[in-house]
């Protein structure tokens, strides 16, 4: 996708992506996203649960939020990051992190009916691959009290740094270590619920299995 002038980097442009692989790989790696929109009371920036389906990012919330109120009628700063790993330098200001960031301009849209609600259990599969087959089922009352909300891929920009240390050449004899300490999210064993007798479903054995 072409930048426009609010999404085209020029801090560290050589780091910028514009095409649609690499941004839906950041989001379909993201858990949370934070929305930063401003109203009458100031600035916000909100975290929430999110996830994606074709050129769409996808969040949910309570009706009488108000945020999802402010959210269908303006628009908004959509962020994502992921922390890959911390870059020592021998100078303090050459000191860096490598990561993978998004950040997505636009305005969301309600997503009403069946596409709710299949957008929902897209959510659940996102968390759990194979869980929705097994819950009790969202009811009328749930799905009538939550709002789904989208906002479309189309003006966003990406920011990747994957390097190592950058020194400057008077720097590199200066007695420290230097180098990259790499980052990773990782799974932890599952804690089942102490009212819960059943065995693991596959999805829960395979967990410890992501790292």
């Amino acid at each position: 996708m072409a930048p426009s002038d609010r999404t085209r980097i020029h801090r560290v442009a050589t780091n910028a992506h514009y095409d649609t692989a690499t941004l839906h790989a950041i989001v379909d790696d993201a858990y949370l996203c934070h929305i930063a929109f401003a109203d009458g009371k100031g600035a916000h920036c909100i975290p929430t649960a999110c996830w994606r389906e074709g050129d769409h990012l996808y969040i949910h919330g309570s009706n009488g939020s108000r945020m999802v109120k402010h959210l269908l009628e303006n628009e908004c700063c959509v962020t994502i990051t992921h922390l890959d790993g911390l870059v020592l330098a021998r100078s303090a200001f050459n000191h860096s992190m490598n990561y993978r960031s998004a950040m997505i301009y636009g305005r969301f849209e309600a997503v009403e009916g069946d596409a709710a609600r299949h957008a929902m259990e897209a959510l659940m599969e996102k968390l759990a691959p194979g869980r929705q087959a097994e819950i009790r089922p969202g009811s009328d009352k749930e799905y009538a009290a939550t709002t789904v909300l989208r906002i479309p891929l189309t003006e966003a920009a990406c920011k990747i740094r994957s390097d190592g240390v950058d020194d400057d050449p008077e720097d590199l004899n200066w007695p420290v270590w230097a180098g990259v300490l790499p980052w990773a999210r990782t799974p932890l064993a599952p804690q089942p619920d102490a009212a819960c007798t059943l065995p693991e479903p596959d999805y829960v054995s395979r967990w410890i299995l992501c790292s």
